[in-house]
């Protein structure tokens, strides 16, 4: 039984955001606000959506990319955060499982993800 003021917080949170319909498999380009110093920037984060967990706005999602030298570099983000710009769904992927963490031990074309055919 949660609370009915947590409820309302966290419903006048999420439904000031836009954020697309995601789920694990799909590519997505993640535009992350960068504050340095008293600059600030938006950074483009590209890769594969590893895994969704939490509900509210707790929520959080992992997004896989490759980086230099073939080296994967991991990073979660809080769906709701203000440091997010945007979300741009690039590719939808056809997989069986809500975690892919399997991904890991994967390299090259063994690491592919074939994409959501829609009729």
């Amino acid at each position: 039984m949660r609370n009915r003021f947590i409820d309302s917080f966290e419903k006048a949170q999420t439904e000031s955001k836009n954020i697309p319909q995601f789920r694990a498999g799909d590519t997505l380009k993640v535009a992350v606000r960068i504050t340095e110093g008293v600059k600030e920037r938006v950074q483009n984060y590209e890769g594969l959506c590893i895994a969704i967990r939490g509900e509210g706005t707790g929520r959080t999602f992992m997004v896989r990319k490759m980086g230099a030298n073939s080296i994967g570099v991991e990073r979660i983000f809080p769906l709701y955060s203000d440091s997010i710009e945007s979300i741009e769904v690039l590719r939808r992927g056809r997989v069986r499982r809500a975690k892919l963490f399997y991904l890991r031990e994967l390299k090259g074309k063994a690491a592919r993800i074939k994409e959501l055919r829609r009729k």
